[in-house]
């Protein structure tokens, strides 16, 4: 630590953090979540692999060719809770429809967690001891112990944007061969994490990454520095996947699924990030007149590579961000979220922590994807992703496979509300309460 007055040059670039997701992921997109985007934007997309086509592969290369650096981004803050505004109960549209019991068991697995925290203990052990619930009975508990507040903009407005991630399914194998050429890198010995927060109040929740360079922090390398034939990270592979943009999609998701070529699958998740920037290739594409936004989804990236493979590095490489993994373990309900605990097939949030507090009960309103039809339902705040950045937005988990991928790449959904329920005697920063 006795380096940290040569931080702040390079928090900047340490802003852009990658889903856990989820974390997915997107997200991280975002922020943008998803690559057009969790995403994040989310990032969602179809990941899952196809028969019908051959997997995308591109030549590997020698070295790396930088483009013009990525512009910093905005300075992070410390957490705002102080623009969440007090409401009553009543101000929940579908509060009282919603089927709660589904909510249960996400709830429980965040309290395992919140109990650790004196001011969420009294709720979380309320909740714990609490059997056999129904829907009104949950409903009944949480008016005891939380108070519901609308979460608010920091211009004063109430509504925002909530896409949606899921978890991928990739072809791998755990060595290399000629289709299996894509490696999922572990987290690297030399990578260097340091929570700004500890030092920097007003930086809590953000963190810096980098390398060191004799008695300096350096930037880490980016995607195109560490995918090269004689890359920076041999030796750290975890896996070897069949295709290069679904893999990158993997990384934006957080988490994923590999089938084997020997019949197993396994489960991945998000172990760190290589702290560069997060930058959505379908707003590069978008940017450059190459896609139209209605076509920049997972599925529209892939036709537009397999159109132009000459090209299709470099868009990938424009974005510097990388996710590193690792394997997780057998028996897992769900993908892990940034909160450390499985996330729940559309139960489960991937939030901005600056101002909505990890593992907080959310109630979303909102619509289906591609529908005017109400989706008000009670969530968990289990998750963060790189794009997920604002106060009224959010990353809503789908699930698994294809048809969790399908909604959650249309999932696009802006003119939504949320409150964020908090245990009575929750002290709120700002303005105080």
């Amino acid at each position: 630590m006795k380096y940290i007055h040569i931080l702040l040059p390079l928090v900047f670039a340490a802003c852009a953090e990658q889903p856990v997701k989820p974390a997915a992921m997107k997200p991280a997109a975002p922020a943008a979540t998803i690559p057009v985007p969790p995403t994040a934007a989310s990032q969602a997309c179809i990941c899952e692999p196809t028969e019908t086509l051959p997997p995308l592969q591109i030549p590997d290369v020698e070295r790396y060719e930088p483009p013009t650096p990525a512009k910093p981004g905005e300075a992070p803050k410390g957490t705002e809770y102080g623009l969440l505004r007090l409401a009553d109960w009543d101000s929940l549209p579908g509060f009282e429809q919603d089927n709660l019991v589904a909510a249960w068991g996400p709830l429980k697995q965040s309290c395992s967690v919140l109990k650790k925290q004196e001011t969420w203990r009294a709720a979380c052990e309320a909740m714990v001891q609490s059997t056999a619930p129904t829907s009104e009975s949950i409903r009944a508990l949480l008016r005891e112990h939380f108070t519901p507040y609308q979460v608010t903009n920091p211009d004063g407005s109430d509504t925002g944007l909530i896409t949606g991630y899921y978890e991928p399914l990739l072809k791998g194998s755990r060595t290399r061969s000629e289709r299996y050429r894509y490696p999922l890198y572990t987290r690297p010995d030399d990578l260097v994490s340091i929570e700004l927060g500890t030092i920097y109040p007003e930086l809590a929740s953000r963190r810096l990454r980098g390398k060191m360079n004799g008695n300096k922090i350096t930037p880490y390398y980016s995607r195109g520095e560490i995918e090269v034939i004689q890359s920076p990270l041999a030796g750290k592979e975890l896996l070897w996947v069949d295709d290069i943009v679904d893999l990158f999609f993997l990384q934006i998701q957080g988490s994923g699924i590999i089938k084997l070529d020997n019949g197993d699958s396994l489960h991945v998740g998000y172990a760190d990030q290589n702290g560069q920037p997060y930058q959505s290739i379908g707003k590069v594409l978008i940017d450059k007149g190459e896609l139209t936004a209605d076509k920049a989804s997972m599925q529209g990236i892939k036709e537009w590579g397999r159109r132009n493979l000459d090209k299709l590095r470099d868009l990938l490489n424009s974005n510097p961000s990388y996710v590193f993994f690792r394997e997780l373990p057998n028996g897992l309900g769900g993908p892990l979220g940034a909160l450390g605990v499985p996330i729940a097939a559309e139960r489960s949030l991937a939030v901005d922590p600056r101002y909505v507090p990890l593992g907080a009960p959310v109630f979303l309103n909102t619509t289906f994807p591609n529908s005017s039809k109400p989706l008000q339902r009670l969530m968990l705040a289990q998750d963060t992703g790189g794009a997920i950045k604002g106060a009224v937005r959010a990353d809503l988990f789908w699930g698994t496979g294809l048809e969790a991928g399908r909604q959650a790449g249309a999932m696009k959904q802006r003119d939504s509300r949320m409150w964020v329920l908090l245990p009575k005697g929750f002290v709120l920063n700002g303005n105080g309460k």
